[in-house]
C-alpha cells in the first residue's frame, strides 16, 4: 500500500492529515507552499489541475476534495473512526461535515481571499467585511455544536469533525476574531490538538494554534 498526502501547511488538508496520523495509516506527507505557487506548477496541475490541496493518492490513483478523501479513508481505515460507522449518527456526521465544507469553509474564502470575486478593490473591502459578518456567525454555530460535544463532535472518539472545527476557528483569528471568545470550540480544539497523533501533524504543519492579533 502507498498512500501520499500533499497539503499545504494551515489549509483544510489538515483534516485528512490528522485523520491519517489518528489512524496511524503509513503515509507520505507531501508539503505544498502555496506561498511560493507550487500548487501552479507544471508537475502538480497534472495531477490536479484546480491546483488544489489536500490531494490523496492511493496507490498510483489520485483523488481530491476533501470530502472525497474523507470518505475513501474512513472506507479504508475503519477502525479510524473518521467518521461514525452506520445508521443516524453517520448521517449527522456528514451532514455537518458537507455543511462545513459548502458553507463556512467558503465564508473564510471570501474573508481571506475577496480578489477572487472581483478585482474592484472597494468591493473586496465590502466582501471581506460582509463575510467576517457571516463567519462570526457560523463559527457561533459550531460553537453550540462544540457546547453538546461529548466529549468530541461524534461523541466518544475523535473525527474528522474535530479537525475541521479546529481547522475553521483557527482561521477565526485571520478575520480578527479571538478564538476564545468561543470557549467550548476553543476547548475542543485545544483537547484535539494535545492528542499524540495530531500534535505531530501541528508540529509537522508548524501550526500556531491561536492567530488571533487584536487591533492595535
Amino acid at each position: 500500500m502507498s498512500l501520499k498526502l500533499f497539503y499545504a501547511p494551515g489549509a483544510c488538508s489538515f483534516v485528512p492529515h490528522a485523520m491519517l496520523e489518528l489512524a496511524g495509516a503509513p503515509f507520505e506527507p507531501m508539503m505544498v507552499k502555496l506561498h511560493k505557487g507550487e500548487q501552479r506548477s507544471a508537475e502538480y496541475l497534472a495531477m490536479n489541475p484546480r491546483g488544489q490541496v489536500p490531494v490523496l493518492v492511493d496507490d498510483g490513483e489520485v483523488i481530491t476534495q476533501i470530502m472525497a478523501i474523507l470518505l475513501h479513508l474512513d472506507a479504508k481505515f475503519p477502525q479510524a473512526g473518521i467518521l461514525p460507522a452506520s445508521g443516524l449518527a453517520r448521517t449527522r456526521a456528514l451532514s455537518t461535515l458537507a455543511w462545513m465544507n459548502n458553507t463556512v469553509h467558503p465564508t473564510f474564502t471570501h474573508v481571506f481571499m475577496p480578489q477572487k470575486f472581483t478585482d474592484d478593490e472597494g468591493a473586496q473591502k465590502i466582501i471581506r467585511a460582509f463575510a467576517v459578518n457571516s463567519y462570526k456567525g457560523l463559527l457561533g454555530e459550531i460553537e453550540a455544536m462544540a457546547a453538546k460535544a461529548s466529549p468530541w463532535l461524534c461523541g466518544e472518539a475523535p473525527c474528522a469533525l474535530d479537525a475541521y472545527a479546529l481547522t475553521l476557528l483557527r482561521w477565526g483569528g485571520y478575520a480578527g476574531i479571538d478564538p476564545t471568545t468561543l470557549p467550548a470550540t476553543w476547548a475542543l480544539a485545544q483537547r484535539f490538538a494535545e492528542l499524540q497523533a495530531v500534535a505531530r501533524v501541528i508540529e509537522r504543519e508548524r501550526l500556531q494554534l491561536n492567530v488571533y492579533q487584536p487591533a492595535a
